[in-house]
């Protein structure tokens, strides 16, 4: 017996609408407003609704597309009655999924055919339905060997769970073989004890029948893998649930890379913050620092160059922190040079057995024939440092610190499923603790700036985020295992030369040396760094004039008839920025000397500097020393003539 949802405020109609239907032989539920009949529609599940469009508090229009959003109630048929038959009205309900409409007043076989038809042309397509799966089901044993052919998973399993088919594509993505599963439980030999994700599926399938989504299931091994699965309900000849058919697809590694590639998003936003940030700080403490040292040449008493020397030292503290900031938000393009890993971990190796406590014991094996790297040592250095620290943090109670190096080539199989892989030689450095390890539901946040487990006053947040900066630049990439209780694993990949050459650093400092009187114009849009690198040269010698835009520079470049002997110009200002300043004053004066200066070390606009008059370049924060070391020796270079 069909069921008929009658919705209709006027009672005298609704009474003579179900009398109607029920002397046709419908079962019926009726009421006078849409927010019970909802409520009808989703505890009966009716065959067929009709429904009232004007009625108070909840028309028959937001019925239906209330009715329409629900997956158990999509597909019911609805037919509108209206006492408004105008073309709009019509409209309107056809296009929010209704199927037919009856104007008010109507006759009794009006209603009776409508409702008819609706019913004979929904039971002719779940005949259509029921067919397609009866003929499934039917052929399933003579399709058997086809259906081994495919690499999806294909499973049958009665309604308590128990497998009734196993295909070779179920045997290749779980691992099991048929004879070790049919008959087996399925919920206890593809999900985790306590998995509760199936309940909507089940649910699902015993209202309509079929269901597909995404399944985080486990392997014989206990790995796991995660499915696009679809369900189909397969029913007998009377029409009753027999079994249920799923199809699933591995899409382990494709989730694998989507993450990767939101994390690689994620990072790169942060790293534009983190960049702008640290821009700012470099200016606040490039004042600082010139000033301190400034002051320690003209104060005496013993006490005050106490605290000059903990302001100074504080204030290097915050210029590395930036500097970090910087790695990760730029990744940093120092001085690269061909380099020999080893070198590396020989020298961290020992660093470390100084300093760590002794209950860490410290391994290292490195491959002989490990190839070289172009790379900078001092960020690399950085890189194995971090790793390293982050190891002994995760050992409080001792334990062991091993860290392995080997050449290794990456196929193009291994680098679709790494976005960040290249096909090519690489190394690989290995940094394993046997520490607490790290928990699943942090993992993706290691990474992120200033994400830190560490109590406060213990870390920045900012070791593991300069590793992934650092590495990222030198065209590398870094893998993470762990598990709590026994430990953690890093990987760092960096591409190899094919070479095993090898380089050594070397830093020639030199003495600075005074000014004879020249003439220097600062170009700088801050007025403590402007004022403080003007003072600095002044009592060293030079003879120095300011600006405090390019426009302003230009001016007075001009107005001294070209007689300046060097530009200190900051390539990030408002208005007319450092590039276009370079460009002006290059025009006027093509033997212009200019020393570019910025808080962003690998800002582009920095990388962009080929014009000939740019003579050196200096990162902000930078100490008196530093700029007037960077000064002499462009001016003690002769100028090129044009």
């Amino acid at each position: 017996m069909n069921k008929i949802l009658v919705i209709e405020d006027d009672k005298i109609i609704r009474h003579i609408i179900v009398d109607i239907l029920k002397y046709e032989s419908y079962q019926t539920f009726d009421t006078n407003n849409g927010k019970t009949g909802i409520e009808l529609a989703l505890q009966h599940l009716p065959d067929l609704i009709v429904c009232d469009i004007m009625m108070p508090q909840m028309s028959g229009y937001d019925v239906l597309k209330t009715l329409r959003e629900n997956t158990l109630t999509a597909t019911i048929p609805f037919i509108f009655m209206t006492a408004k038959a105008d073309h709009d009205s019509i409209r309107q309900g056809m296009e929010l999924g209704a199927d037919d409409y009856l104007t008010k007043p109507f006759k009794n076989k009006e209603l009776v055919g409508a409702i008819s038809s609706r019913l004979k042309k929904k039971a002719i397509v779940n005949q259509q339905i029921q067919q397609k799966i009866d003929e499934l089901r039917y052929n399933l044993a003579e399709q058997a060997a086809l259906l081994n052919i495919t690499t999806d998973a294909i499973i049958v399993q009665d309604l308590s769970n128990h497998i009734l088919f196993w295909n070779k594509g179920a045997e290749k993505i779980y691992g099991w073989l048929p004879d070790e599963t049919l008959g087996k439980n399925a919920l206890q030999i593809l999900y985790k004890p306590g998995s509760n994700q199936l309940e909507i599926t089940q649910q699902t399938i015993s209202t309509i029948g079929e269901w597909q989504g995404e399944l985080y299931q486990i392997t014989k091994a206990g790995v796991e893998v995660i499915v696009a699965s679809r369900w189909v309900l397969m029913r007998d000849q009377q029409g009753q649930p027999k079994s249920i058919l799923t199809v699933s697809t591995d899409i382990t590694e494709k989730k694998q890379l989507e993450n990767q590639f939101f994390r690689a998003q994620r990072l790169e936003s942060l790293g534009i913050l983190a960049g702008g940030i640290a821009h700012d700080l470099n200016n606040v403490l490039t004042p600082i620092m010139m000033s301190v040292q400034l002051l320690q040449s003209k104060i005496s008493d013993v006490q005050s160059i106490k605290w000059l020397t903990i302001l100074e030292i504080n204030v290097k503290r915050g210029a590395d922190l930036v500097q970090q900031v910087l790695s990760f938000a730029r990744g940093m393009q120092g001085e690269r040079a061909l380099i020999q890993i080893n070198h590396l971990i020989n020298e961290l190796k020992q660093f470390a057995s100084e300093t760590f406590p002794k209950s860490i014991r410290i391994y290292t094996n490195v491959k002989s024939s490990l190839e070289a790297i172009v790379g900078d040592a001092t960020q690399l250095h950085q890189v194995l440092l971090n790793l390293c620290v982050n190891a002994r943090d995760a050992m409080q109670e001792g334990g062991t610190l091993t860290i392995d190096a080997e050449n290794i080539y990456l196929d193009e199989h291994y680098t679709r499923m790494n976005i960040d892989a290249h096909v090519g030689n690489y190394i690989v450095i290995t940094v394993s603790d046997t520490g607490i390890g790290i928990p699943n539901d942090i993992m993706e946040k290691i990474f992120d700036p200033f994400f830190t487990t560490k109590e406060v006053g213990q870390g920045t947040g900012l070791g593991l985020s300069t590793v992934i900066g650092i590495v990222k630049s030198h065209g590398g990439f870094v893998k993470v295992k762990s598990e709590v209780g026994k430990g953690t694993q890093f990987k760092v990949y960096l591409p190899a030369t094919g070479t095993t050459a090898t380089s050594e650093d070397s830093n020639l400092s030199q003495l600075v040396q005074q000014g004879q009187g020249e003439l220097i114009l600062i170009v700088e849009d801050e007025d403590s760094i402007r004022e403080i690198t003007k003072t600095l040269l002044e009592k060293n010698g030079y003879q120095a004039i300011t600006a405090n835009d390019g426009m302003d520079a230009i001016a007075l470049y001009t107005q001294y008839n070209f007689k300046f002997d060097a530009v200190i110009l900051d390539i990030m200002m408002p208005s007319m920025d450092g590039l276009t300043t370079i460009r002006v004053l290059e025009k006027i004066n093509p033997q212009v000397q200019i020393i570019a200066v910025s808080g962003l070390t690998s800002n582009k606009k920095v990388m962009e500097l080929k014009s000939s008059c740019v003579k050196a370049f200096l990162p902000k924060p930078y100490t008196s020393n530093e700029l007037l070391e960077q000064l002499h020796q462009v001016l003690s270079k002769p100028k090129t003539l044009v």
